[in-house]
Parts: C-alpha cells; structure tokens; sequence
C-alpha cells in the first residue's frame, strides 16, 4: 500500500511539475507587450496644417488614434461597461473566481457554455495574446492576467480595454465605435446609444445595427434593468438608437508616404488642408463617376499656394484603397504623357529668344518624311488657320505652330529648360524626343508639371514645394524666366479672344477670375490634362486609367476643365480675387494681328512688349519656304484593288504659295494643272512617278520646286 502510495505520489509529482514547466513555457511576456502597446498608442498622428489626423486606415492591428484618457470619458460609460463585463474589477487581481465558479456551475447543469466569466483584465491578455478558445488558454489568460495587475494598475488597464476593444469594420474602442455606429463624439452619446456600445463589444458581428438594428434591443434592455433607477429607465425608454454612417475620413495616404520618404525629421503637422483636400475628393469623384461611361477611371489634383509653395491638396481619385485595382499607384508622381501641356513653356522659351506675342507663325499643312512614309502633323481640330500671332497660337494650342517654335528655339534648349523647371522625368537625350517634345511626346509626373505652372504663377521663379509647416528650411528658388516673360504667358493663358478659334467664345476655360488655363490630351485620349492659376493658386488635374487603357475621346477640354472650375470656385470662396500679375516694364502697343492686306488694312490689336515693338516678322523657319510637303521624296504607297479607280485620289501639297500666285502640277513632265490653291488632287495611278511644280506670278514662272519621286504600287 505504501508502495502504491509513493508512486502515485511520484507521478502526482511529476504530473505538476510537467505541468508547471508547460504553463511557464506556454507563457507570454504580456506586462511588456502592454507597455510597448501604450507607447505605440501614444504617437503623434501626421496632421494637416489645423491638427486634423490624416491617412486614416482602420486595418492597423492596435489603434494609435483615436484613443481617450478614462478621465476624459463619460462618467455612465465606464459605468456600464464594468456592469456589463466585470462587476469586480476593482476587487479582484486579475481574476473573478467567484465568477468562475458560477459560470463552470451553470454549463455543467446546463451542458452549454453560457458564461465566459473573463475580467476585463483577461480580455485585455487576449487581445494583447490571442489564442485558440479552450480552458488551457483560459488557465494560461488568467496566470497572464494576475501577473498583468501586478504590473499595471487597474485604471491604465480599463483605459487599454475601453480603447482597444474591438468592433465591425476593423474599428477598435469605444471612440472608433460611437463614430462608426453614430457618426458622434463619445460625450455626446445617448444612455441607449452608450448601452448599445457595451453590447456591440460582447459580440460585434451578432448584433449588426446596419443589418438588423432590432436584434439588440432584447440585451441592452436586460443590461438596462440591471443599471439604471426606475427614473433612468424612464428616460432609456423613450429614447432611441440615431444610427447614421460615420462621415468620411480624410484620404490622404498617398501624400503621407510622399512627405515620409522626402524626409528624416518626423512628419507631424504637414501643409495640408483637410477640409480642402475632402472637398477636392467629392469633386473628383463626381467627376469621374460622370465620366465612367467614356471608360475614365482614375484621376488626380494637386493643389499649391504658389505664394509660399505649400502643397494644399493631394487628391487621387478612383483608387482610394488597397483592394481597388492599381489603388497602391500614386497618380500625382506617375509619368505620363502630357499633351499639350508643355507648349506654355515652349513660347516662353522663344519669347526670351527674342520673339514677341506679336510674332506672326503660319499655320499651314505640314507633313514630315518618316523612312518611306509620311507624316502629317496637324491641329486637333483639322483645321488650319494660316498667318496668325504668337497669342492665338499658344492660346488655341495649335500644332504646327508649335514644331515651328521648338525648331526655332531648339530642342536641346527647350530640354534644358525643362529640367530647369525640376522635370526630372525626362531622362533621354533631345534626340530621341526631338520634336515631338513640343507635342507631348515625353513622359512627366503631375506633381512636375503643376509646379512647373507654380513657376509661371510665381513670376517665372521655381522653387521646391513645401509639405511641411513651420519649415525653416530656406526655399531655394531658381530664375527660368523673366518678369516680363512670366507675366506675359499668364495674360495669354487667361485670354479668352486668344483661345476662341479653337476653344469658341464661350470656353469653358473662361474662368470668372482671370485665371491662366491649360489643357491637354495624350496621344489616343490616354491622358487628359487642366492646369491652371489665378493670383495665389495653382492646380493640376489629370484623368485617365492607371493601366494606360485609352478613353473614349475624352479630351482635357471635355475631362478635367469642368472640375477645374469648381475647384477654383471652392479656393475663391470668401476671398477677393485679384488679377494675375503683370510685369509694369511691359510696354503696350496697337499691333496688327494679321499680316497687312494690301491696301495696307489690317485687324488689330493692343498687345504687350518686353521691350519696344520691332515689325512683326513672318516665322518661317519650317515650312513657309517653297517646297512639297505632300508627297515627300521616296514615299511609297499602295494601290488599294477593293477601291474604284476613280476613288482612289493622293493630295498634293506645297508650302509658300502666296496671294496671286498659281502652282503648275508636273507630273512625269506632264502638266496636270494649275491651280491658285496650295494643292492638287490627283487620281492615283501605279508605278514610279516624279512631281515637279513651277509658280507663277502674273503669268510668269517665279520659281522651281525641286522635283519629288515616289512610287504606288
């Protein structure tokens, strides 16, 4: 007998001991969790320039926010949830075992787990260390939560509960909760909406208040009696769950990665402009859900105070989170092709050359060899408009003039210019753009071309944008163009008689304010560009889709400008807008707009000068000198057999044809015709041919084109 005694005293033994040695093994640091917790909790959220926390996310496993001292929240709500969870809490050490005890008792008679019995101190081991539901995890939580207590004191402990509990939707404590049922601060709560709160923690997916509001009423009347005075109830009775949507929060996540990766200093309170970028966003989005059926999905603005380069607003449209397609891609700093964007520093560039916004430029047809084929460039409108001025031409955004400008003024010039202005996306040689860089044909960010436009708005002066308040950090700005320069882009940009050829007299770019207006649009509507700026904003909107698929023809024009217009109509509310500023050295003078006719008649205008007005000069760098532009010598083309001979016709075109004068068509050195028209049409035949014209004036030949051979086959 006392041989089985001391076995069994020896297995006894090693039982605890194995026991023992499981439970400290199984065991978590969880006082150190705890503390690391609170101080995780404890920093300084990235604000705007007010104070307002930015790039909310509620998928954070702790929350670092929206968290409340317990002396700051309401008397009745701590009440409650110690009434709802832990009667005890401030008698115990970490563990109700009478609590225990009456909930082990009640699943044995009942054979249902009906009580949990766990302290709120338990619940916070739980959360801080998860583990399946089973009574070796009950055992381990409560050695945890002796331990905890032992550590801690019960108010910071109370405090981590009311703060981390979590709720639907990712939402953790009881703040995040009133705002995500109520859309309400906690001391606004009512005693219903505060016993609803205390319910929702027991089981949050159970009691949806979206789904089926009904479904807690049953317990939060139980948690009610067991509360409140007959007085109390009274009220509770009458009054009723206000359940609304929480308002958005402010979505600014792209510009917070953007200001942590510029710096090492800690990002706190940034230049932003909550209400600003908030407003921004719902105008956007309208925007784009207008747009969707013309197959535009995504879009960006950015907003600067060009006064002192804050950045006000980062906007990104249609990709507002992880799980939307491409939502990770920050618009605002993705290159992409700009349109016509550029050509507002293009004329700056000639205009500091030596050209005037007087400069006659002949926007005539103009087409390019390109190896054995041919390429026409031409306006989007088809349409060529022939001798106008540099104002007409960059105020309707016209093509051809444009290739005539960066031919005058370089491509390696204008290059350099832009990587002045900080285009740092336009890494290749000028060669390789060449000139379809005054076209839009490289690659830049938006967040590059707006402050490029901030340069403009900024008297031609560049400088770094700040995202940081109370910066001290000195802005260095560099000069690319003058005063005069400066100014003198701004007054064409916001003048409406300079854009109506294209644009019609009522263009929807004609701002209330004077406001300098661009827009643009990528090869195969991939892109659509606004830019703009009035006396102390700049903006920049493009719209597009991330995955570069086409839109369906939506242009800048039919894009974005709307919604530039109502972003402008939010930056001058409640300010008095001035006019754009214009250098005084500026000399004005009544020019002709056109070339004058000849009875010496011409339109006029008054127009602005850096200095005093020269004679206007014709531009004719390209393509005003005689020659063919249509066929270009080695072209080749196909005879299409499914087509009627008598369908199938090639336009010839010259440049330099002028008022009086007529082009001989020669064709294989027979004469086709004449004609006082710039081109011919001619019925297309097979095999080798060379065209030669001769120009008359008054019936004598003035000039020789040099003959041009291609082929049909």
């Amino acid at each position: 007998m006392k041989k089985r005694l001391k076995q069994f005293s020896v297995v006894s033994l090693a039982c605890v001991a194995i026991f023992t040695g499981a439970t400290v093994v199984c065991l978590k640091p969880v006082t150190q969790s705890f503390d690391r917790i609170i101080a995780d909790s404890q920093n300084v959220p990235v604000t705007d320039r007010n104070g307002n926390a930015l790039s909310v996310t509620y998928q954070t496993p702790w929350n670092n926010r929206d968290t409340a001292a317990l002396y700051d929240m309401p008397e009745f709500l701590v009440k409650t949830f110690l009434h709802s969870e832990d009667r005890k809490f401030y008698e115990h050490g970490g563990v109700d075992w009478k609590a225990r005890a009456a909930a082990l008792y009640q699943t044995v008679t009942t054979r249902h787990n009906t009580r949990g019995a766990s302290s709120i101190t338990e619940q916070v081991v739980r959360m801080i260390n998860p583990r399946p539901r089973n009574l070796w995890s009950k055992w381990l939580e409560g050695i945890e939560a002796t331990l905890l207590e032992r550590h801690v004191q019960k108010p910071a402990i109370l405090e981590f509960y009311l703060n981390q509990i979590p709720y639907a939707s990712g939402r953790r404590g009881v703040t995040q909760a009133a705002r995500y049922y109520f859309n309400r601060d906690l001391e606004t709560l009512s005693t219903r909406e505060t016993l609803a709160l205390a319910v929702l923690a027991r089981a949050p997916s159970a009691y949806d208040l979206y789904k089926n509001p009904e479904k807690i009423n049953g317990p939060m009347d139980r948690l009610a009696k067991g509360l409140m005075n007959m007085d109390e109830l009274a009220q509770y009775e009458v009054e009723t769950l206000d359940i609304q949507k929480p308002s958005l929060p402010v979505e600014a996540r792209h510009f917070v990665r953007f200001a942590k990766r510029q710096t090492s200093r800690d990002v706190v309170r940034t230049t932003l402009d909550a209400t600003l970028q908030n407003q921004v966003q719902d105008i956007l989005d309208s925007r784009l859900k207008k747009l969707s059926p013309k197959h535009v999905t995504n879009g960006a603005a950015l907003i600067i105070d060009h006064t002192n380069g804050h950045i006000l607003a980062w906007v990104v449209a249609g990709a507002r989170d992880k799980e939307t397609k491409a939502g990770d891609i920050d618009p605002v700093l993705s290159p992409r092709q700009p349109g016509s964007t550029l050509k507002p520093f293009l004329y700056a560039d000639a205009l500091e050359k030596g050209w005037t916004a007087a400069t006659i430029l002949n926007d005539a047809p103009m087409a390019e060899a390109v190896g054995a084929g041919l390429h026409r460039f031409r306006n989007y409108s088809n349409t060529n408009y022939g001798q106008l001025s540099l104002r007409e031409a960059l105020g309707n955004s016209l093509n051809i003039p444009a290739i005539l400008t960066v031919n005058y003024v370089g491509v390696e010039n204008f290059l350099s210019s832009l990587h002045d202005l900080g285009f740092e996306s336009l890494t290749r040689d000028a060669s390789v753009y060449d000139e379809g860089l005054a076209l839009g044909n490289g690659e830049v960010a938006l967040y590059e071309l707006t402050r490029a436009y901030a340069a403009l708005a900024n008297r031609g002066n560049t400088r770094p944008l700040q995202f940081l308040m109370n910066d001290n950090t000195p802005a260095k700005s560099k000069r690319v163009y003058s005063d005069e320069t400066a100014s003198l882009i701004g007054n064409i940009l916001s003048d409406p008689r300079a854009r109506a050829l294209e644009f019609g007299n009522d263009s929807i770019l004609n701002f209330p304010h004077r406001t300098a207006a661009k827009t643009g649009t990528s090869t195969d509507y991939r892109d659509a560009w606004t830019l703009a700026y009035n006396d102390r904003y700049t903006v920049g909107i493009w719209m597009g889709n991330l995955d570069r698929t086409p839109m369906k023809e939506v242009t800048g024009s039919t894009g974005p400008a709307l919604a530039m217009r109502s972003i402008f109509q939010v930056l001058n509310k409640n300010r008095d807008a001035n006019d754009l500023y214009l250098a005084p050295s500026l000399i004005e003078a009544d020019i002709c707009t056109r070339p004058a006719s000849a009875d010496g008649t011409c339109p006029k205008r008054t127009e602005y000068f850096a200095h005093n007005p020269v004679p206007q000069k014709i531009a004719a760098e390209k393509n005003i000198s005689r020659e063919l532009i249509r066929p270009t010598q080695g072209l080749r083309m196909a005879y299409d057999p499914r087509i009627p001979a008598g369908h199938q016709k090639f336009r010839f075109e010259l440049a330099g044809l002028n008022s009086g004068e007529e082009a001989e068509w020669i064709l294989n050195g027979n004469t086709l015709g004449r004609t006082i028209e710039p081109r011919y049409l001619w019925p297309v035949a097979k095999g080798p041919h060379k065209l030669a014209v001769v120009i008359y004036k008054d019936g004598t030949p003035v000039h020789h084109l040099q003959p041009i051979s291609f082929s049909v086959r």
